[in-house]
């Protein structure tokens, strides 16, 4: 097995290398200190198993393994935990392994021998325990691309794809707007069936001569048509921005 471990406290990083240098089974132990670290090292190293902890500044466990989950063979998931076994409760996700700090050997080496690839079912209860990513998990030429939710103007469906476009570019993902707009509604609004967009970045709106109205957004007034039936919302908002 090759395992990644990913923890931002350098003390627990070296008991879990440590512990797993004693396993025959373990050819190599790659570290990381946080979630972002942990998603590049997944696509990079290809790792069997990632041991993971949950809180961590910045991108926490949850939510890397939500982006993990979107390589094409991903790793298993581990977590590796403080919290008392009554606190844990609440993130009890179907059959996503824990283990309570400290770690001991005997339970890490059972764990790691009935460690099995995420399914559906596990990612998805994985996603029930986090609420509002920090990135946007992009699928390019095989690889995953991360995208900072706050360097992103809007989301704008066609057909069967959402576009979504940041500072920097743009490009193609797989998540619904239903699914965006319910995870980041307060921080983006729904202007159009079609269209949901970053609040922070609406400058203005403007109505052409046909009668038409337009969302104005960010230093480069991109413009996206306002629906009737969201208008008034929007002026609203407009009004106490």
């Amino acid at each position: 097995m090759k395992i990644l471990v990913v923890d931002d406290e350098p003390l627990a990083q070296q008991r879990l290398k440590q512990l797993l240098s004693e396993f025959e089974f373990v050819e190599s132990v790659r570290l990381a200190n946080n979630g972002l670290q942990a998603v590049s090292a997944c696509q990079n190293e290809k790792p069997d198993v990632v041991l993971m902890d949950i809180r961590m500044p910045g991108m926490d466990g949850l939510e890397a393994a939500q982006h993990i989950s979107q390589i094409t063979e991903p790793p298993a998931i581990i977590f590796t935990t403080a919290y008392d076994e009554y606190a844990l409760d609440a993130f009890n996700v179907s059959a996503v392994a824990y283990l309570l700090k400290p770690v001991r050997e005997k339970n890490l080496k059972e764990a790691l021998e009935k460690a099995c690839s995420l399914n559906q079912a596990q990612i998805n209860a994985v996603k029930s325990q986090h609420t509002g990513r920090t990135n946007i998990t992009a699928k390019i030429s095989g690889n995953i691309k991360l995208i900072p939710v706050k360097d992103i103007v809007y989301f704008q469906a066609e057909l069967k794809y959402v576009t979504v476009k940041y500072r920097g570019g743009e490009t193609i993902i797989e998540d619904t707007l239903k699914e965006l707009q319910n995870e980041f509604s307060k921080s983006f609004v729904r202007i159009h069936r079609n269209a949901i967009i970053a609040i922070k970045f609406i400058t203005g709106i403007h109505r052409d001569n046909e009668g038409h109205s337009y969302v104005v957004l960010g230093e480069e007034e991109k413009r996206l048509e306002i629906s009737r039936r969201h208008l008034s919302d929007i002026k609203r908002l407009i009004n106490q921005l």
